[in-house]
């Protein structure tokens, strides 16, 4: 049997795909696909990780047998040291539970490549799921770096309700927010409220812009008014340009009224 079949036969066994596998060991798919076609073989670091993950001999894996000891041919013991710089890892948990076909947990991390999870509850360097953790977030509920779900929150974030460094959603607080309600350092929405506002409305900030009302120390619309005015005042002028009652609420706890 050769490398190639010894490696084929292995992945399936184990119930992995070509590229589950290729994020295992940190390639791309087109690389494991020409090491089962046996057109090209992997270097050194790629058959220790191999090796190591389907708990095989490095030597079996490139031979097809153990090796033979050879002291009794020798006149003294021979010792042999192998050394293998291996650093990556990978966990993976999958709960035998499955909730429309999903398992109810899935977790697969990897230092090298990455894994996909996913499940009712998702866990990896890319995640799918219902509540979804990773590198890559996408689902209901979504927390990583790169964020996209009903409610996202990521430095990256995308979602009806966006938090983040870098936030649009419908409503979206972050440090750049654009959103129909638009809150952070920097906003911009229909309405907006911010260190620095421009919305379509109604903006609330130390610098505002907007067609219809600007709130704050440097405003500019329409219509303009500073935060020390009462809340009254701003609150009947909110209500003018038409901004539904949750809207006018929002904008009031930004300005402290």
């Amino acid at each position: 049997m050769e490398f190639q079949n010894r490696l084929y036969d292995l992945r399936k066994r184990s119930g992995l795909s070509q590229e589950e596998l290729a994020n295992l060991v940190g390639v791309t798919r087109q690389a494991v696909q020409k090491w089962e076609a046996g057109t090209s073989r992997p270097d050194m670091d790629n058959l220790t990780a191999l090796a190591r993950y389907f708990n095989v001999t490095l030597d079996w894996l490139i031979t097809g047998h153990e090796m033979e000891s050879c002291a009794a041919a020798q006149n003294g013991p021979v010792v042999v040291e192998n050394h293998y710089h291996y650093n990556s890892w990978h966990y993976e948990y999958k709960s035998k539970c499955t909730v429309f076909g999903l398992p109810l947990v899935h977790i697969n991390l990897a230092q090298r490549g990455f894994c996909v999870a996913r499940g009712v509850v998702a866990i990896g360097n890319v995640s799918v799921g219902a509540l979804s953790i990773g590198v890559f977030a996408l689902g209901g509920i979504t927390v990583g770096a790169f964020g996209m779900g009903l409610l996202a929150l990521a430095g990256m974030a995308l979602g009806l309700l966006a938090m983040g460094g870098i936030a649009l959603g419908y409503v979206a607080v972050g440090g750049c927010a654009f959103g129909y309600l638009a809150i952070g350092g920097s906003s911009v929405g229909i309405y907006a409220a911010g260190g620095a506002a421009m919305a379509r409305d109604v903006a609330v900030g130390s610098a505002a812009t907007a067609d219809l009302l600007a709130i704050g120390q440097d405003a500019r619309a329409a219509m303009t008014m500073g935060l020390s005015d009462t809340r009254e005042a701003i609150f009947q002028a909110i209500g003018q340009t038409g901004a539904p009652d949750w809207i006018r609420s929002v904008l009031m706890f930004c300005i402290g009224r």
